[in-house]
């Protein structure tokens, strides 16, 4: 006859349950959906079976998987994040340094039942009071959000609490800093310092990259075979990433990736100027035998390497622009005293304001809309548009101008 367990009450226990004398605590074990053995603890036994019924709802719901106890928006956004299908590599890994980086070890801890809107939109305005852009913020958003509307969908939330907060956090944040880009005065002045031997083997690449408007991780990843000479034009087919990778337990590496749209897969016609400099480049290299000797998932043959016969990443190559714009700086403002005249200031940029002002320079010469888009592989039209309204808003004294000698009344 199988013997009745009881607690010092004298109450039974019913299969499962025990009760552990020396943490003064009951317990109940159960085995999950992979057969691992799991424990509910509790201080008294009507608090145990409560929570005992709550595992049985839970798995006749088919919500076993999720903790019993009530989970935190770091065990949520993992789950939605194991299960989310079809991000590349670069994505992946920009996902997790963005979580891990600012969510994880602080409001990631919070149990999703705690979370109100209050508590999602004071976190936000923080990050924001901490120097974050508003665009950062919606990056943050847009990985907090879905993993809370999967719990919702899970029937482990009532409502995502995270609904409407960045409409709200927009109202009142610091609208982002517009790109601008550099005037063809300060293009030239730029191009005109790579000439300084201390900048040697450089010259080539920007010529390339201000002549084409391509995406620094396509230049980076542009092939000789990529290059038609005869017929003067570039194929655009791939780019070159360097991010975390996920896989490789959150190392950088480089990779070969699709352009960012199906639309970035494109040629582009060679001004004279980008067909001498990557002419001159070839000559360079044939000449002192300084080319890439790396292959990434299986490519070789690319055009543009460091000094170490590696490829550029656009992190030393932002840090290079600066390098080179502070030096002019400093040196134009010294000059200006001297000469008693206002210096010529270069603004800071980045790799993508070159691509901002190759469209600028494409619109300033009235370019037809639709061969711009084409060239800057913009999968929507209203990126190209927003660039041509504002070289509009620019040379709109000039045309009327224009008309002020032309139009007869």
């Amino acid at each position: 006859m199988k013997k009745i367990r009881k607690d010092g009450r004298g109450r039974v226990l019913h299969r499962g349950e025990s009760y552990i004398k020396k943490k003064s605590l009951f317990c109940f074990y159960y085995t999950d959906l992979w057969g691992k053995r799991k424990f509910l603890y509790a201080k008294d036994l009507a608090e145990l079976r409560k929570k005992e019924e709550e595992l049985v709802r839970n798995r006749l719901d088919r919500l076993e998987t999720y903790p019993v106890a009530n989970p935190d928006l770091n065990y949520v956004y993992d789950r939605y994040f194991a299960n989310k299908q079809g991000l590349r590599s670069s994505t992946k890994g920009n996902y997790t340094y963005t979580y891990d980086h600012y969510v994880r070890n602080g409001f990631g801890k919070k149990k999703i039942s705690e979370i109100r809107y209050s508590d999602v939109l004071a976190f936000y305005n923080g990050l924001l009071e901490n120097g974050l852009q508003i665009g950062m913020v919606a990056s943050v958003h847009r990985l907090i959000h879905p993993a809370l509307d999967l719990a919702v969908r899970d029937n482990v939330l009532k409502s995502n609490p995270s609904n409407g907060v960045m409409t709200e956090v927009k109202k009142h944040a610091a609208p982002p800093k517009p790109r601008h880009a550099l005037t063809l005065e300060a293009q030239r002045i730029f191009l005109k310092e790579l000439d300084n031997p201390e900048y040697e083997g450089y010259k080539n690449f920007f010529v390339v990259m201000f002549g084409t408007g391509v995406r620094v991780g396509e230049l980076i990843g542009l092939r000789w075979c990529d290059v038609d000479f005869d017929k003067s034009v570039i194929s655009i087919n791939h780019a070159i990433s360097y991010y975390r990778r996920v896989e490789s337990n959150g190392r950088a590496e480089f990779r070969v990736s699709l352009p960012k749209t199906v639309a970035g897969i494109r040629t582009i016609p060679m001004l004279d100027k980008v067909k001498e400099a990557l002419l001159k480049e070839k000559q360079d290299q044939d000449k002192s035998g300084h080319y890439p000797i790396v292959e990434i998932d299986g490519m070789s043959g690319f055009i543009f390497c460091n000094k170490y016969r590696m490829l550029h990443n656009h992190n030393s190559l932002d840090r290079f622009i600066r390098k080179v714009v502070d030096h002019y700086n400093l040196k134009e403002i010294k000059e200006a005293e001297e000469a008693n005249r206002e210096p010529v200031i270069l603004p800071r940029f980045s790799c993508h304001i070159t691509r901002h002002s190759f469209c600028t320079r494409l619109c300033e010469n009235d370019i037809n809309i639709k061969v711009v888009q084409s060239t800057m592989g913009h999968k929507r039209i209203q990126t190209t548009l927003d660039v041509y309204a504002d070289v509009t808003e620019s040379k709109k004294m000039e045309v009327f101008e224009l008309l002020n000698n032309n139009i007869v009344f």
